[in-house]
């Protein structure tokens, strides 16, 4: 049954069929989803009862094209239950989960599908096949094995129920991230509490305060990143320091308030075990790892003690030097706690350097440098970006953009969010909202529509959003994913895109950071907001100067949440322990900075409990190994060689996960990568 009122139940009459957001209200995604899943049942319902012999086409490719109304609807809730959330759609998540967890369940452990789909795996003639239909094969045959396609019987209907619970715990542990994030605030009533942090930032803690109802001359500070990060780098009081970073790090451990994930961090693990001891793997770390690069957790270990073997004699070097020079300032008794750490690292920068994000935000004014990321496309590709105002957003703050090939063809949307607000989660990624396929029957290539969320300094009263280094850095890293979603070109939407190796889809955001500190890029755009000069040479020379600043302890903080990760996940028996002791052995050797009681990142750690880094973490510095080595060869041939990028565009970003992601790699660097490019642009060995 349809309702024609329902936008979702009706082709989207907007330009390129983007979401109608306009028209979609909270009561028209239960009646979609049911709607999406009758629709899917009875379409796979057709090709289990095919009388013809299981072929690809009759049962791979028909599987492949199910389920498209269902899509759509859980990309648009997905992906607002994050940017734009509110509480009517809380409530709706907690009955849609698990519903649309049990009838993905029913079709893996749909026998009659399973039996089709094993039986054109063991029978077809692979030679037969294109490359791509072949990793469609064997993805297709694999995702129904390791979603519990073989079980039987008790194992089959615990898996089942362990499925539907997980959906809940995830939901949960990002619910209660969000709002402890949203409920704290410091609010300062004092002027001199806010010696050392500069004008901007303290004039978007007088904008916080007034969004927030308070009188003038009071100055709110968040856990929100644009608020937080500055705070902790700039301001004086260390007592105030203190009391923000602890808030920051105790966030989900208070039983009293609703929101611990104490013990939903143990469900989840316990469960993430439970649920592949019954597939046979001994632990989720083997179950994960067997469809990455990495192949084993001994690969990952090996990755991360290599790391921590070349950089933690620099990284304890880094720390003294920073101690010291707190020392100067303080004592000789002064212990430096991870409170400090933020505040005299930054002081010792600027001493070194001359240089601080105070000095680099006058150059970075959004709209500048949206015009030099775009630029650079551009530059590479020949793509290009027409705003469209009559494409509906979801948000008064989001921008839409049609992008256009070199050749003048349609390629993309492309949707640009950039401001906390309470409806968002905090952190900065790439999604979408309809992914890239095409009809071989009408030719018809189906072009994405893709998305950037990020959480930067919004504008006040008399300024304009003017970005940190650091964040024009993010702004390169996630668009960097959404030219893998932008330049997709294959046939099957589960193979396009970022729809890749999970240790591999780092690489295209990871790379495009390499332009952040390039003078012949940053001279593109960056230009005083007020006098609309350039950004001086002896600026972009300071920046390239301190781009190895304690990189070798940023290194160890990764490589300790990667050890972290896989602490938790190489378990091979249930957790019952305490979760913040566990978690501080489980890093240990890779702190460098004293413990402090009672903090918790797990209960927190988003990526690995509900983001799908899961004994993945690691992937942020293998992708880095891979960056390194792929700039490298763009900074041989020139960081704007048309014809490398045309390779790059070629061999990795257009190609989805078509085939295995070396094959890809190779066939683009043509050789392997080497740690080697990471540890020369890091400063940890001399080039060559």
């Amino acid at each position: 049954m349809t309702n024609h009122t329902n936008p979702f139940f009706a082709p989207f009459d907007t330009p390129h069929g983007t979401v109608p957001f306009d028209r979609i209200r909270p009561e028209h995604y239960e009646p979609a989803v049911h709607e999406g899943i009758r629709r899917q049942i009875a379409e796979i319902d057709t090709i289990i009862s095919n009388p013809e012999t299981p072929t690809f086409a009759n049962t791979i490719e028909a599987y492949e094209r199910s389920g498209r109304l269902l899509t759509t609807v859980n990309a648009v809730f997905g992906n607002l239950h994050s940017a734009e959330t509110n509480d009517e759609l809380e409530q709706l998540a907690q009955t849609l989960m698990p519903l649309l967890s049990e009838h993905y369940n029913n079709i893996t452990l749909n026998e009659q599908l399973f039996a089709r789909v094993r039986q054109v795996y063991e029978h077809t003639d692979k030679a037969q096949l294109t490359p791509e239909q072949q990793t469609l094969l064997e993805e297709t045959y694999l995702s129904f094995v390791r979603n519990g396609a073989g079980l039987q019987g008790e194992a089959r209907d615990r898996y089942r129920e362990l499925c539907k619970g997980m959906s809940l715990l995830t939901l949960q542990f990002g619910e209660h991230c969000l709002k402890e994030t949203n409920s704290y605030q410091l609010v300062l009533t004092d002027r001199a509490q806010l010696s050392g942090l500069p004008e901007t930032i303290t004039e978007a803690a007088a904008e916080t305060a007034r969004e927030k109802g308070l009188p003038e001359g009071q100055w709110v500070f968040t856990l929100q990143a644009p608020s937080y990060v500055p705070f902790m780098q700039h301001a004086d009081n260390r007592d105030l320091r203190r009391e923000l970073y602890m808030a920051y790090y105790t966030k989900c451990t208070h039983p009293d308030n609703g929101c611990s994930n104490l013990d939903i961090v143990k469900q989840i693990v316990n469960g993430h075990l439970e649920l592949v001891r019954l597939l046979g793997y001994r632990n989720y770390a083997d179950y994960v790892l067997k469809h990455r690069m990495a192949q084993a957790s001994t690969h990952v270990y090996r990755l991360l003690d290599q790391l921590l073997e070349a950089y933690t004699p620099t990284a304890h070097r880094e720390a003294a030097e920073v101690e010291a020079f707190a020392r100067e300032e303080q004592g000789d008794d002064f212990t430096l706690m991870p409170w400090d750490w933020s505040y005299y690292a930054q002081k010792l920068k600027d001493r070194k350097y001359q240089l601080n994000d105070e000095m680099l935000r006058p150059y970075f004014e959004l709209s500048r440098v949206k015009e030099g990321v775009f630029g650079l496309a551009t530059r590479l590709y020949g793509i290009t970006f027409r705003k469209n105002p009559d494409i509906p957003v979801y948000h008064k703050d989001v921008d839409a953009y049609e992008v256009y090939d070199k050749d003048g063809s349609f390629l993309a949307i492309f949707y640009a969010d950039f401001h906390p607000r309470a409806g968002k989660r905090s952190g900065a990624w790439m999604t979408s909202y309809k992914g890239q396929w095409k009809d071989p029957a009408t030719g018809e290539n189906s072009r994405p529509h893709v998305s950037v969320v990020m959480n930067f300094s919004k504008p006040t009263q008399g300024k304009p959003a003017l970005l940190t280094f650091s964040e024009v850095e993010t702004f390169l890293h996630e668009f960097g994913h959404s030219l893998h979603g932008m330049f997709a070109n294959t046939t099957y939407e589960s193979l396009s895109g970022t729809n890749v190796y999970w240790d591999f889809v780092e690489l295209p955001s990871q790379f495009m950071e390499n332009y952040a500190r390039q003078k012949e890029f940053l001279q593109t755009f960056a230009r005083h907001y007020l006098t609309d000069e350039p950004i001086p040479d002896e600026l972009v020379q300071r920046i390239n100067d301190s781009a190895n600043f304690n990189a070798a302890y940023a290194c160890l903080r990764q490589v300790s949440f990667g050890l972290l990760d896989m602490a938790w996940y190489t378990r091979t028996e249930p957790f019952e322990g305490d979760v913040e002791q566990y978690e501080k052995q489980a890093w240990a050797r890779a702190q460098v900075l004293p413990a402090v009681e009672g903090t918790c990142m797990s209960v927190q750690f988003s990526h690995i409990f509900t983001g799908g880094y899961s004994a993945g973490y690691y992937s942020y510095k293998w992708a880095e190994v891979l960056d390194a080595d792929a700039f490298e060869l763009f900074r041989q041939k020139g960081i704007f060689n048309t014809e490398t990028a045309t390779s790059f565009r070629e061999n990795i970003l257009s190609k989805g996960g078509t085939e295995h992601p070396m094959t890809l790699y190779k066939r683009f660097r043509g050789q392997e990568p080497s740690i080697d490019a990471l540890l020369i642009r890091n400063g940890i060995k001399p080039e060559k």
